[in-house]
């Protein structure tokens, strides 16, 4: 995978013969309280690897676009305007600034139901973010979200559950935990695997070394360590790489063992 353009709130990356564009949707700053040990209790310390915002973790919140230049995949679509931070919904602007037309964008695929993922269905204005929309994929037991504001898009809602193939380089697998309908989804090409998470990792610096360490937030505490249990030995594989939502920006990376962890290689420098 090779890093071809840049800019403030998106990277195009070459995997093979498609593409791949990061997209910054912006940031959102927890507490470190959301963090717990494997006895679902408040981390009691806090590694110095880990930086803070004042007192607060800073989570990237990240989408990504992916084209073979006819087919295409929009994967997550950050928080639009509903968490009324200026800090966030970005991802229109970044994906005009990546040259990516979202009038055309026909496919998208959820990685669960949380608002700073999904909401960006829906412009500010009310309005349909995605003018041609036909499909939005999203994990079965997370497709109850499409109420209020998103109801319009109900109809063309493909509920996932159990793995599936979107086209013939995206395949859709269940990984339950955070939510119940938690997905992420392989991206392969000529030249290897990208895997794209949603909240597989909210806090890259502690829980790559520590994959043991869950979020306040993940529904099924148990389930989702086992699901990034699982994933995190799928991208030690040759070949393989990870793309995640809450990973630094750009937020594409490579994974490897590292004594009882695992380590990770970002293809890019971090945005601030």
């Amino acid at each position: 995978m090779r890093l071809v353009s840049s800019g403030r709130l998106h990277a195009t990356f070459e995997f093979g013969d498609l593409q791949v564009v990061s997209l910054r949707d912006g940031y959102i700053d927890m507490p470190p309280t959301r963090l717990r040990g494997e006895d679902g209790r408040v981390l009691d310390v806090l590694p110095a690897a880990v930086p803070l915002a004042g007192e607060n973790l800073r989570l990237s919140v990240n989408a990504f676009y992916v084209t073979d230049g006819t087919w295409s995949l929009l994967v997550d679509t950050g928080a639009s305007n509903v968490w009324h931070d200026p800090t966030m919904g970005l991802i229109y602007e970044a994906l005009e600034e990546a040259g990516v037309d979202r009038g055309h964008i026909t496919d998208v695929a959820i990685t669960h139901r949380h608002e700073d993922h999904v909401s960006g269905l829906v412009a500010p204005d009310g309005s349909e973010a995605f003018g041609k929309l036909e499909r939005v994929w999203i994990g079965a037991a997370d497709a109850s979200v499409f109420t209020g504001r998103l109801e319009p898009i109900r109809d063309r809602v493909v509920p996932v559950s159990e793995a599936v193939a979107i086209n013939d380089w995206a395949t859709a697998l269940p990984a339950p935990g955070h939510t119940p309908g938690h997905t992420v989804y392989d991206i392969s090409s000529g030249c290897g695997h990208l895997l794209v998470w949603g909240d597989t990792v909210h806090v890259p610096t502690l829980q790559f070394g520590r994959p043991e360490v869950s979020w306040e937030l993940d529904g099924d505490q148990p389930r989702a360590r086992a699901a990034r249990a699982s994933l995190l030995e799928r991208l030690v594989q040759p070949d393989h790489f990870v793309a995640g939502a809450h990973l630094d920006s750009p937020g594409i990376a490579r994974v490897s063992p590292a004594g009882a962890g695992y380590a990770l290689e970002y293809l890019a420098a971090p945005i601030g």
